[in-house]
């Protein structure tokens, strides 16, 4: 029998009426890579943040290598040998990567900062982890993957011997997904242990030793990461079987979007496409190569410097409010930074991009009837889970802020779709039911532009594919003729 480094036992936690997390027990040995599952809003990160100190418990306890771990005190956690990695990086991107490992580590009351023992430190566990990163380098010249081993090694440059990782691979790509699973294989045979939160199912059953599944804030599973299949986790998961649903073919209407060689920024250069009614042209590409700031030019947040863009036919100002009246519907890549205000509820932010319309307000006030009205029917349309209109919408998982920022969009029936990275760090279901939607507004007749990192995703949405590489876009290739391989070559700039 192994040891027994960690334990939850018993674990409650309630926000208002909505019970995250309900009579939890979750035990972790030494040298184990035990891998957290469930659906958006099932209870994950708010149990993994209760063993951390961020979350007080409502009921039941914590112990660690056998003692008990004072509730609400990260401190406590740090000092214990517990470490977290956040799917958000908690770091300063103005310090260099020995800063961000360093800050907090030594008394303030010190006359100096020992940098030379904390570089000899950082040196011996990128060695002993193989987590190479240059501590002189700023942290904003860093790519994500390079950031992420830095968020580790901080939390192994504080002792850490138990490793909480949420959402690990949310922000990475396929290679670097495998280096960090790599990664931690490597440093559960040094004896640390790891829990990771993934929605990932190939992934978990890569990289994991045991799986256990959470469902409605209780634990409903628990595998053997050799004795499972993805089909039967994605069950468990949901409590039904999950199927993504499929794109049919169909004959495209009107010219919908048109970009003729346009510049925009300092990375967008001689993009020339065009995209049809009932339409979904796939974007695919490496992080960084100006997904993001395509996003923005079809948005109306980013003014060409050169070439032309046309909404159904019309050159329209750089300014969001004129791609909304022309029926532009967005989905930012990052809900939290752009897609919604954690701090106003989820009626507010329902009408956020369209207060100004008639329906929403008059003279100047908002009409709020109205506008919770409009919440509750997208909130039921599309199953948005885990509050009222009047909940603030920080409280909601991931997929259910996606399910919200995307429904307020297509309730109206927009003419062009945008959506950027659209399920990202999403569960199996809230996959499905975001597909489902996509497809509808192409059925329904609108130009989809998506723009996505996931290559089977895609694969199964689009009518036509085409790759962004340094700012710049390849000749567009008909799904049929496309597969993983011919999408990485064309991301690789061989097109």
């Amino acid at each position: 029998m192994r040891e027994t480094v960690l334990r939850l036992d018993r674990i409650s936690k309630r926000f208002g009426t909505l019970v995250a997390n309900d009579a939890v027990t979750v035990e972790l040995v030494k040298g184990e890579v035990l891998a957290l599952l469930g659906e958006n809003g099932a209870g994950k990160t708010t149990l993994m943040n209760i063993l951390f100190g961020h979350y007080v418990p409502d009921a039941g306890e914590v112990s660690v290598f056998g003692k008990p771990l004072p509730p609400g005190r990260p401190r406590a956690a740090i000092a214990a040998g517990i470490g977290m990695v956040h799917q958000h990086f908690a770091l300063a991107p103005n310090l260099t990567v020995l800063d961000n490992v360093m800050v907090g580590t030594e008394r303030l009351w010190s006359l100096g900062s020992d940098r030379r023992a904390g570089r000899a430190k950082l040196a011996a566990l990128s060695e002993r982890f193989g987590l190479a990163v240059d501590p002189d380098a700023r942290l904003s010249d860093l790519s994500v993957g390079e950031q992420q081993r830095v968020e580790i090694l901080k939390s192994l440059y504080r002792d850490a011997r138990i490793l909480i990782l949420d959402e690990p691979t949310a922000v990475l790509t396929a290679p670097e997904a495998a280096a960090l699973y790599a990664t931690l294989r490597h440093m559960a045979s040094e004896g640390l242990s790891l829990i990771f939160i993934s929605h990932k199912l190939n992934e978990v059953l890569g990289a994991a030793d045991r799986i256990v599944v959470l469902r409605g804030g209780k634990v409903v599973a628990e595998r053997q990461a050799s004795g499972t299949t993805a089909d039967e986790l994605a069950e468990l998961m949901v409590g039904r079987r999950v199927e993504r649903p499929q794109r049919q073919p169909r004959a495209p209407g009107a010219v919908l979007l048109k970009a003729d060689t346009v510049n925009a920024g300092p990375r967008l250069k001689g993009l020339s496409f065009e995209v049809r009614a009932g339409e979904t042209l796939g974007i695919v590409g490496v992080s960084g190569n100006g997904q993001s700031d395509l996003g923005a030019l079809l948005s109306g947040l980013l003014k060409p410097s050169a070439g032309r863009l046309e909404i159904d036919g019309q050159h329209l100002p750089s300014e969001p409010r004129a791609f909304l009246g022309a029926g532009v519907g967005r989905v930012p890549e990052d809900r939290h930074a752009e897609g919604a205000i954690g701090e106003l509820s989820l009626w507010e932010n329902a009408i956020l991009e369209r207060v100004r319309e008639r329906r929403f307000s008059m003279r100047g006030f908002v009409r709020r009837a109205a506008a919770k009205a409009f919440a509750k029917r997208v909130m039921e349309r599309f199953d948005v889970r885990g509050g009222t209109p009047t909940t603030r919408t920080r409280l909601l998982s991931g997929g259910n802020m996606q399910k919200l920022i995307l429904g307020r969009n297509l309730v109206g029936r927009p003419k062009v779709l945008v959506v950027a990275q659209p399920t990202r760090g999403l569960d199996e279901g809230a996959i499905a039911a975001v597909h489902s939607e996509i497809l509808a507004a192409r059925e329904a007749g609108a130009a989809v532009v998506l723009i996505s990192e996931d290559l089977d995703e895609v694969l199964r949405l689009s009518d036509r594919v085409m790759a962004i590489v340094k700012g710049r876009l390849s000749a567009s290739i008909p799904v049929e003729e496309a597969d993983p391989r011919r999408l990485g070559l064309m991301m690789a700039g061989a097109t």
